[in-house]
């Protein structure tokens, strides 16, 4: 017994063919906004590179532009056959592709979903990928001067400017590194002095931070040197004064706002998923109804469509039984090669 079998005639053929080549056209343009979104993510991962450990997080981009690419060129296929098949002349050249291009529908649907699981499961493995990148790029903040490393500076300080935050995980990152190239320090200076000294790798730790850690918000102009020295400023707690240095880690930062991106465009390849999966069955019901005219010689005869020509069940069955069959018949291939080769020796 077919599932979900509907009856047609001439009229219903044609609204559905037409309502069919209406939202292919909308796939189509769900599929170049999924090229798009893809691209702008790529473009936004390329922007911070460097604080990125790894290049792995452009898996997932290149994935949603190959899909979106696909997709376009899918439904304009999918377009064409239903234009064609208003025409049941036209439609005849279709009728020996139709069953595989469904079938490469219906991967392309399976693949959809992975791309949306992988892009809402992407937070994870950013979140370890930017722990790494950043914690590298806060150690080469100074290196101004070395190749390849000379715009980190510029690098970090536009990232937390613009996200808001301060260090890896909070601000007291900066304390743990030295941000302050030798070049600008005075080695006479019994303070420098001290410092280093102090030190067991010999670096010139100081519990200060960059300007960019600064909020502009704050009313107090901003303590950015000896923030942990409460006898350094006038009026100032640091264990339970408000302080004007952003206090969000930049790991925290991006990741929400990575994964906020990532989420969203799950979303939209979910929906583009429930499109295609709606267009994919419109197209089986045009195939099954112009296959089983009464009178293939006469368009405006009845006909009959449905999404299976089974149950699921039976079809599930009859698929494992194929299946099965290929491979014995393998087996009998290989058993019968064996037999031949024993015999030539």
């Amino acid at each position: 017994m077919a599932l979900m079998k509907v009856k047609f005639d001439l009229k219903k053929r044609v609204k559905l063919a037409q309502m069919l080549w209406l939202m292919y056209w909308f796939s189509i343009m769900a599929g170049v906004l999924v090229f798009s979104m893809g691209l702008f993510f790529k473009i936004e991962l390329r922007k911070r590179s460097e604080l990125m450990d790894n290049n792995e997080s452009h898996f997932v981009p290149n994935i949603l532009i190959g899909v979106g690419l696909l997709a376009c060129f899918l439904n304009a296929c999918g377009g064409k056959i239903c234009y064609d098949s208003l025409d049941s002349t036209k439609f005849v050249k279709w009728k020996s592709v139709l069953k595989p291009f469904l079938i490469c529908c219906l991967f392309f649907n399976f693949l959809l979903v992975v791309t949306a699981a992988m892009c809402f499961a992407m937070r994870i493995p950013l979140e370890f990928t930017l722990a790494e990148g950043l914690k590298n790029g806060m150690k080469y903040y100074k290196d101004t001067d070395t190749p390849g490393r000379c715009y980190m500076k510029r690098t970090l300080d536009l990232m937390q400017m613009e996200f808001r935050c301060c260090g890896n995980n909070n601000y007291k990152d900066w304390f743990e590194i030295q941000w302050v190239s030798n070049r600008y320090l005075d080695f006479s200076s019994k303070e420098v002095k001290d410092r280093i000294s102090s030190n067991v790798d010999g670096r010139y730790l100081m519990d200060g931070v960059p300007f960019s850690c600064c909020n502009p918000s704050s009313p107090r102009p901003c303590i950015q040197q000896q923030i942990t020295n409460n006898s350094a400023h006038y009026s100032y707690d640091h264990y339970t004064e408000e302080l004007n240095i952003w206090k969000r880690g930049c790991r925290d930062a991006l990741v929400s706002y990575y994964g906020g991106m990532m989420n969203t465009i799950g979303m939209l390849v979910l929906m583009v998923t429930l499109l295609q999966t709606g267009v994919m069955i419109g197209l089986q019901y045009v195939n099954t109804s112009l296959s089983t005219l009464v009178n293939p010689e006469d368009p405006e005869s009845e006909s009959e469509g449905w999404i299976l020509e089974k149950t699921v069940k039976e079809t599930f069955t009859d698929i494992m039984a194929k299946m099965k069959a290929m491979g014995k018949g393998n087996q009998v291939d290989e058993g019968a090669n064996e037999e031949a080769v024993a015999t030539e020796s």
